[in-house]
């Protein structure tokens, strides 16, 4: 139907004769010569109607915006002083020949230049909201990001092999979605929360170089960076350390932020300890182009009277960090008290802080109403640890460790948005040396800080039992501005390791033989040492287009209740599918 699409014709194209077809981005009436705006995937493209032709001008007249046109013309130079040089088409126009109207259309509920769109209009109508030409952008950026992720695995050895998705539930730290079974009455597949035993089993095949870009499904409260169902970059080697999985996967990115983005990186990935990240950011994704650190002054409050310090700076699992904000001075008190809400949000029960007026003064030159509990050997040990100099301010975070990393964290990152600290470009990070266990209170269990299948960095079982919480795995993540773009790790590959952390992790031996008796018949029969890591393909196209959230680089997205309002599911069935499915629904109890 078309020679050409719209976007790609220029200047090379003057005299010929092409055929267009698209939307009807806009129509303008000046003084009975009509323009219409063609827009199609590639771009827009003017087209003039010319009243001598009265046949096609009569046409050109009912043509609305997002009318489907096909046109026919003769590409010709744009008069002087018309060349719009904002537009890759601009200094060209088609003089139509022949018009045919393939579509009609309703008015639109928003239109494509509408920037004030509520989130959920543009879901209802994703096909419409599909068509602005930002979202154009995402998705091609998109596809391209995919093709060149599978040139480049494919050009070092990888294989695409496709995982089942009706597979059967295990514990991966998630609900799972459940499918039931239609011929095995009162049993349910379930939708993978991500391919990793398939992965696994697949090294255990001989197929020691695995890639697959997979979706997953993972039934959990829903923010910004999280829907129901998402996809991601899967990997898995054999016979690979992790030096040999990073350095990959980092000539991976560098191919990909040049050539999607022309951006050079070209310095090797920095590496820092998940102990390291935690202790100086609060947080095992830390955005490195903030220049704000967590310091601990544990040690110099210890013996103050100020209970509100010396009792986390006494207590073993405590912690007493400052938080030094250069040019902070400047916030205003209520600034301040919004910033004490939000820690409050993360547990804090409250958000101290000096302004630091003039330094050189001493405790003169402070501002704050915690100054009268401290001495003043106190105020000078945390002026020299900090650096504080001058117009700063420092918060501080006084709790449990987590409550202290957690609140002061997420502060430091909101603080620098606010008053513009952060630095551009992109800055990626290793995290390793992850705990292989973390300790979970209520429920006084050890639980795996990635998931069971993720290697010790020993060897020795009895050592592993001995002392779970001292334990570090061979895990890492790769961080990017603040966001966690992908975790992995080495694997457990021997069958006494394996049962030994499932074992710590308080899985029986038959609830284990339940949930994994496959996988650790498999590792009796040669499995080899490997390792791989998963990257969220969602927050990186994210990162990669400017966007806020996942939803914005996603075809078809759900809301964060986790509903399509394109399509209204989850939606009731019939009554006769669920009979055949031996489900039956209870009716809602209704009160007296």
């Amino acid at each position: 139907m078309r020679t050409h699409y719209c976007g790609e014709l220029n200047s090379a194209h003057i005299d010929q004769e092409v055929s267009v077809t698209g939307w009807v981005n806009r129509r303008r009436d000046h003084g009975g010569v009509i323009f219409v705006d063609l827009r199609d995937r590639e771009g827009v493209l003017q087209v003039v109607f010319d009243p001598d032709d009265e046949a096609m001008f009569g046409t050109a007249e009912r043509v609305r915006n997002e009318y489907v046109l096909k046109v026919t013309g003769k590409v010709r130079q744009r008069p002087d002083g018309t060349v719009n040089k904002e537009m890759p088409t601009g200094e060209i126009e088609l003089l139509a020949l022949k018009l045919e109207i393939l579509n009609t259309a309703e008015t639109p509920p928003f239109q494509l230049d509408e920037t004030e769109v509520h989130d959920d209009i543009r879901l209802k109508y994703r096909y419409i909201d599909l068509r602005r030409p930002e979202m154009q952008a995402r998705m091609r950026m998109r596809a391209k990001v995919t093709h060149l992720m599978r040139a480049y695995l494919e050009q070092h050895g990888f294989l695409d092999i496709e995982t089942p998705m009706l597979t059967r539930a295990t514990p991966e730290g998630a609900r799972d979605y459940l499918v039931p079974s239609r011929t095995h009455q009162g049993q349910f597949f379930a939708l993978p929360q991500s391919p990793q035993l398939f992965k696994q089993l697949l090294m255990m095949s001989g197929f020691d170089r695995y890639y697959q870009i997979v979706r997953c499904f993972r039934d959990e409260d829903l923010r910004a960076d999280r829907q129901p169902e998402f996809t991601q970059l899967d990997i898995e080697t054999s016979f690979m350390n992790e030096d040999g999985i990073m350095d990959i996967m980092e000539g991976l990115m560098r191919g990909l932020f040049k050539d999607v983005m022309n951006v050079d990186i070209d310095a090797k990935f920095r590496r820092m300890t998940y102990a390291e990240a935690i202790t100086r950011y609060g947080s095992d994704k830390p955005d490195l182009r903030i220049d704000l650190e967590l310091i601990t002054i544990s040690d110099l409050l210890a013996n103050v009277e100020f209970k509100v310090f010396s009792g986390p700076a006494n207590d073993p699992k405590g912690r007493v960090a400052a938080l030094r904000v250069p040019g902070g001075n400047s916030l205003s008190r209520k600034d301040i008290d919004g910033y004490t809400q939000f820690v409050g949000r993360y547990g804090a029960k409250g958000l101290a802080y000096i302004k630091c007026n003039d330094v050189a003064a001493g405790r003169d030159g402070l501002q704050s109403p915690i100054l009268k509990f401290l001495p003043d050997e106190a105020i000078t040990g945390i002026l020299q640890r900090t650096g504080a100099e001058s117009g700063d301010l420092i918060f501080f975070g006084a709790d449990a460790e987590k409550i202290v990393n957690e609140s002061l964290g997420a502060l430091r990152v909101l603080v620098a948005h606010d008053i513009k600290q952060v630095a551009t470009g992109w800055s990626f990070l290793w995290v390793v040396d992850f705990p292989m266990f973390e300790h979970d209170e209520k429920e006084n269990r050890w639980t795996a800080l990635h998931h069971p299948f993720t290697a010790p960095n020993t060897d020795d079982l009895a050592a592993l039992e001995a002392d779970p919480g001292a334990m570090l795995s061979r895990a890492y993540d790769m961080v990017l501005n603040g966001v966690e773009l992908g975790g992995g790790s080495i694997r457990i590959h021997r069958t006494e390791m394996q049962q030994k952390v499932l074992s710590l992790l308080g899985i029986d031996d038959q609830e284990a033989e339940d949930k994994f008796g496959f996988l650790l018949n498999a590792l009796k029969y040669g499995c080899p040492p490997h390792g791989g890591i998963a990257f969220g393909l969602d927050r990186l196209i994210m990162l990669m287009t400017g966007s806020s959230s996942i939803r914005d680089v996603m075809a078809f997205p759900k809301t964060q209740t986790a509903a399509c309002l394109l399509t209204k599911a989850p939606s009731a069935v019939a009554d006769r599918q669920l009979k055949e499915l031996h489900i039956r629904l209870r009716k809602p109890v209704t009160e007296g």
